[in-house]
């Protein structure tokens, strides 16, 4: 192991968060030259901005041969935005879930997470099954844009994202260069940081004799996911509680259905779905998306001890995920005290849990 491949790790980082943010930026000012409500923006331009990163390591994974670290990115940036980024932010401070993420987002993204795991199932995502996810994307985008225009609380959101991003401003002369330009620039940055990032986390696989699935599903996510994480906390931090998890939640389903979905469609051949990850990660992501009902639906909040929770089962995943991949013994004692004990356990408390919630709003309604 070099210092470069730290040194491209960290860069690709840098400038895959960048380069999301100027696209992001460019794109929403452009947009709003044309006419495009500040409502349709959020939902499609920043929701896509959201998942810059993901989609350019994926893309270029992809291209460069290397399935496990395109589809570990997905399923490891999955895994780490609902158990480290909402548990950490939970940590923070308890976080509020809006009902409709109970009643349509997180189903969705189960739904997702299952369609997903059966198109891989075979063992490859071929550029058919590519394009049914994309075209997922754009209904479930559609369908949002639709619906959102409906919501009486659409004039506030738009209000917050004027101010965010500063659409309220008077055009400056020339302004569609400069946004434009801000557009390549941003892409430029993106194609940029995850040239650099696969190459670092290639050469970090093979230094460390940990397989590339694994430093997808651990290293890339974690870095991946970064933007996220600092965005969720500091939204904690100002009292904006419901925005973190509305956030995590759109995030994975536009992971799912539009970074994989690109992948598999521009990628010169059928994108290999590892045998490990289909027996695993697939179910533990599966898991970790079906869990939300039942923490997200007691109280409609997420509680300090469900957030610490989500970072426990965050480190036991990652710690598993180390140890079975350099083959050591003590990595199946683990793995069997955690899917023997400790996730029943946990699946038994949720289920107590969520019960207890539905009876109390039943009576209450009573």
């Amino acid at each position: 192991m070099t210092l470069m491949t730290f040194v491209y790790l960290i860069a690709g980082l840098v400038l895959l968060v960048a380069g999301a943010e100027v696209l992001v930026r460019g794109a929403a000012k452009l947009a709003a030259q044309f006419g495009i409500s500040p409502l349709v923006i959020g939902l499609t331009v920043v929701a896509f901005g959201t998942s810059a990163p993901e989609t350019a390591v994926s893309v270029q994974a992809a291209f460069n041969g290397s399935g496990d670290l395109a589809i570990g990115n997905v399923i490891g940036s999955n895994i780490a935005n609902v158990l480290l980024v909402l548990g950490a932010t939970a940590l923070v401070a308890p976080l509020i879930v809006s009902r409709q993420l109970i009643r349509l987002d997180v189903p969705i993204m189960i739904g997702a997470s299952l369609v997903v795991y059966a198109l891989a199932w075979d063992g490859a995502l071929s550029r058919l099954e590519g394009l049914l996810l994309f075209a997922g994307v754009v209904s479930y985008t559609a369908f949002l844009v639709i619906s959102s225009r409906r919501d009486k609380s659409a004039a506030e959101a738009d209000d917050e994202f004027v101010k965010e991003f500063g659409l309220d401003e008077p055009a400056k002369p020339h302004a569609w260069a400069i946004n434009l330009g801000l557009i390549i620039a941003g892409l430029v940055l993106l194609v940029a940081g995850s040239n650099f990032l696969v190459e670092g986390a290639v050469s970090l696989a093979r230094a460390l004799g940990l397989s590339e699935l694994v430093i997808g599903l651990t290293v890339i996510a974690i870095g991946t996911s970064l933007p996220e994480l600092a965005t969720s906390i500091i939204a904690a931090f100002k009292g904006e509680r419901d925005i973190a998890v509305g956030n995590i939640v759109g995030s994975n389903i536009f992971n799912l259905l539009c970074v994989l979905g690109l992948t598999a469609l521009v990628s010169p051949q059928a994108v290999a779905v590892a045998a490990n990850a289909l027996a695993f990660d697939f179910p533990v992501m599966i898991a970790v998306a079906v869990a939300c009902l039942p923490i997200f639906f007691a109280g409609y909040r997420i509680n300090r001890w469900e957030g610490l929770l989500f970072l426990a089962y965050y480190v036991a995943y990652t710690v598993y995920l180390v140890l079975s991949s350099t083959g050591r013994p003590f990595a199946e004692v683990f793995g069997d005290a955690m899917l023997g004990y400790a996730l029943p356990l946990t699946a038994i408390t949720l289920v107590i849990i969520a019960g207890r919630a539905w009876h109390k709003q039943r009576d209450e309604a009573v």
